[in-house]
C-alpha cells in the first residue's frame, strides 16, 4: 500500500496525484490529465516520488491510452536525473518490463505518436540521452563540434537535406557536404538497436535518419570525417545520478 501522505509531486503537494490517478482511471477527462502531468513532470527534468509511484498506474493505463502511453514515457526519459527516487524506480521493474512489450507492440502498428513510442522505448532501454533529443527526421538539426579542427558544425538530417555545414545567421548553412549513412553492418550498440527497431516497425524515414546520424559528416572547416553520433553524445550527455 502506497503512504501518499510521504510522496510529493513537482509541487511539493502529497494530495492531489492520487486523486488525479481516480479521475483518469474512470474517465479520460482532458484536464485532469493535462494537471497529472504538470505535477509529475515539471517543465524539462524535474519528477518526483510521486512520478515514480504513479508509474505502474500510468502502465496498466498505456494499452488504451496515449496520454498515459506518453506520461508514462516522459517520466522515464529523467529516470537519470538526480531525483533521489531509485528505490521507487526498482520497484517499477516489473511494469517497466510489461510496458517495454506494450510500447515495442504498439509501434508496429504504426500510431500517430510514434516518435512518442520510440522515445519512450529508447527510455525503457535506459538510452535516455538519445529518449530526450532524438527528433522525427523531418527538421532537425544536430550541434557538434569537429573532434579536429574545433569547428562549430551543423548537422542537419531532414527534409531540408541531409549535410554538415557551418551556420551563418546571415547567409544560412553554407559549405555544405552530404552526410554518409551507416550500413547496418557499421552499426553496433545503441544506434543498431534504434535502426532495427524503426524498420522492424516500419518506420523507414526513422530509420533512414538514424542511419544518417550514426553515420559520417565532413567537417566543412577542415574536411576531416567524424561519427555524427559519437561528438554530438560526448557534448551533450545528460547529467546522471
Amino acid at each position: 500500500m502506497v503512504n501518499w501522505a510521504q510522496m510529493y509531486d513537482c509541487y511539493s503537494e502529497t494530495g492531489r496525484v492520487p486523486e488525479l490517478l481516480e479521475v483518469v482511471e474512470n474517465e479520460d477527462d482532458a484536464e485532469a490529465w493535462q494537471e497529472l502531468g504538470y505535477r509529475l513532470v515539471l517543465e524539462h527534468d524535474l519528477v518526483a516520488p510521486a512520478s515514480f509511484v504513479a508509474l505502474p498506474r500510468l502502465m496498466r493505463l498505456a494499452s488504451d491510452s496515449e496520454r498515459a502511453r506518453r506520461l508514462a514515457g516522459e517520466i522515464l526519459e529523467r529516470a537519470a536525473g538526480h531525483h533521489g527516487c531509485d528505490d521507487l524506480l526498482a520497484n517499477c521493474a516489473g511494469a517497466i518490463e510489461e510496458f517495454r512489450e506494450l510500447l515495442d507492440k504498439h509501434l508496429r502498428t504504426r500510431p500517430t505518436e510514434r516518435l512518442a513510442v520510440f522515445r519512450a522505448l529508447l527510455a525503457v532501454e535506459e538510452e535516455y540521452h538519445w529518449a530526450a533529443v532524438l527528433g522525427d527526421f523531418t527538421d532537425d538539426f544536430y550541434g557538434v563540434a569537429c573532434p579536429h579542427c574545433a569547428a562549430e558544425v551543423t548537422i542537419a538530417i531532414g527534409d531540408c537535406g541531409r549535410y554538415s555545414a557551418i551556420r551563418d545567421w546571415n547567409m544560412g548553412d553554407v559549405h555544405r557536404r552530404d552526410l554518409r549513412p551507416a550500413s547496418l553492418d557499421e552499426l553496433s550498440g545503441a544506434g543498431r538497436w534504434m535502426y532495427e527497431t524503426a524498420t522492424r516497425a516500419g518506420e523507414e524515414l526513422l530509420a533512414s535518419g538514424i542511419s544518417h546520424l550514426f553515420g559520417k559528416a565532413g567537417c566543412p572547416g577542415c574536411a576531416s570525417v567524424f561519427t555524427i553520433a559519437d561528438e554530438y553524445a560526448a557534448f551533450n550527455q545528460p547529467v546522471l545520478r
